[in-house]
């Protein structure tokens, strides 16, 4: 039980069944059976049910059914199997996520990067000889200036800043990479650490012993075969001498973030001290990366350290170009959204028709699953089914149409699908947002990634199961403004 604040403000106790409770500012309100909710027009279906005395519970089974039926339905009915995809495919895909943007008139151009993108990142898992595409083997990279359409895909990993010295080479083929995250400039004594010295000659062999600390380290890395170095602290211009006179690229002040997905791509490991077990320095030669080219280039204004063909995992980057940081962070998020569509189609090889094709059949189909039930659950479904329709009144607004008679011309087409077997190919048809007529969105290349659709329908479903099983919502009351002392 849980205390409640009644009508006169003192305390009193209220049983949370079933459910649980939410927490925030302002006061107690009651959110399930026990009186009516206080939330947006958007759960008025499922309120609709619980005013009517339907209990949330019966709402809550009706909505399970309902989802399991649903993914049932697009299983059986609506996904086709594409099991060698072409090129094509994951290009519609791709330019279905994107047209919705906000810069959707340069959809071709991000599309066709987002599929190159995931099949230059394309791995086969050794044990079952399935391909798999790590999104986050694809780095983004933004740059300030050009238009949206001076984009550009870059194989390899590419890291901001250049070589530390102008006499490092520009290309080191069959790389390999030392990553450090060891200060690389004279070695200084530590703070509150004080020497006497008595004999003057001694403080110039101090000095030179902190040189030397230096150098010892890195003719460790020498020896060991590394000739790209890259470390998280500095490099002072005494340890550059070295790597300059030995042919290596060193890069200083590198991301600590940038450094693991390095170690990842190249195989290496990266070392926060040289010092091993028997309290003296070593590096092995194990512990380095390999990669089959690092090369400086002038990417924009900036200098950039592209490193191509890493031994463990391959990777690209995506340099994007616009005219501010609100631009590029658009350009971002939406270039993420196609490469996880593309990566949904390509790893599970099914799809499903686009432009409110599923929403709009599944509508149809459960409310005739709904009058076929004769509990409480019936209802739950039927208002499960109305909700659906959201998704197509959506898209019609967006694209400046009638909603009202769009959707109309939906269900009826979805309708004829299920109920005339010489209509089946009405199954695939949904809104061209461009047009506004109904098409068979399949053959027009407006397409979805089946295994998103089922997600999008599973979470959304989870999420009003766990808001109806809200019994009791306890908000603190917000403190008084006004004036102290007065």
């Amino acid at each position: 039980s849980v205390p409640t604040s009644s009508s006169s403000g003192s305390l009193s106790f209220a049983a949370a069944v079933p459910g649980r409770l939410l927490w925030a500012h302002g006061r107690l309100q009651h959110t399930g059976a026990t009186a009516e909710p206080r939330v947006s027009d958007d759960g008025s279906l499922a309120l609709g049910l619980i005013r009517n005395s339907i209990h949330p519970t019966s709402v809550m089974s009706g909505y399970r059914l309902a989802m399991k039926e649903s993914i049932k339905f697009i299983k059986d009915q609506l996904v086709v199997k594409t099991e060698k995809l072409g090129r094509d495919i994951p290009f519609q895909i791709a330019k279905t996520t994107l047209s919705s943007k906000i810069f959707g008139r340069e959809s071709d151009f991000f599309a066709n990067m987002a599929v190159d993108a995931m099949a230059m990142v394309k791995e086969v898992n050794p044990e079952n000889g399935k391909a798999f595409y790590p999104i986050k083997s694809v780095g983004i990279l933004k740059q300030h200036g050009g238009s949206a359409k001076d984009s550009t895909l870059i194989n390899g990993y590419t890291l901001a800043g250049g070589r530390a010295a102008q006499g490092m080479p520009r290309m080191v083929k069959g790389a390999k990479i030392a990553l450090l995250d060891i200060d690389l400039r004279k070695t200084k004594m530590a703070m509150g650490v004080s020497v006497v010295v008595t004999d003057p000659k001694k403080l110039e062999e101090i000095r030179q012993r902190e040189a030397d600390i230096t150098k010892e380290r890195i003719q460790l890395l020498l020896k060991a075969g590394a000739n790209v170095i890259l470390t998280t602290k500095g490099i002072d211009d005494m340890a550059l001498k070295y790597f300059v006179e030995a042919g290596c690229i060193a890069l200083r002040r590198v991301r600590k973030d940038d450094m693991r997905r390095i170690a990842k791509l190249t195989g290496g490991t990266m070392m926060i001290t040289l010092a091993d077990m028997e309290g003296n320095e070593s590096f092995d030669a194990s512990l380095l990366g390999v990669a089959d080219e690092v090369s400086e280039e002038r990417i924009c204004d900036d200098d950039h350290l592209v490193i191509k063909g890493g031994k463990s995992q391959r990777y690209c980057s995506v340099l994007l170009r616009g005219a501010n940081s609100h631009m590029l962070d658009e350009v971002e998020r939406s270039l993420h959204d196609a490469l996880c569509a593309v990566k949904r189609a390509l790893e599970s090889s099914s799809v499903v028709p686009g432009g409110g094709c599923v929403e709009s059949a599944l509508s149809i189909y459960l409310e005739n699953f709904a009058t076929t039930l004769g509990s409480r659950e019936q209802l739950a479904i039927a208002e499960f089914a109305e909700a659906l329709l959201v998704i197509p009144k959506q898209l019609s607004v967006n694209a400046a149409r009638d909603a009202t008679e769009i959707v109309a011309k939906l269900r009826a087409t979805h309708h004829a699908a299920q109920t005339d077997p010489t209509k089946a190919e009405y199954k695939r048809y949904g809104l061209d947002c461009i047009s506004g007529e109904i098409q068979n969105n399949l053959q027009a290349g407006i397409i979805e990634p089946a295994l998103s659709k089922v997600k999008m329908i599973q979470f959304a479903t989870e999420a009003a199961i766990t808001v109806l099983r809200i019994d009791d919502m306890i908000k603190l009351a917000p403190e008084e403004q006004g004036q102290h002392g007065m």
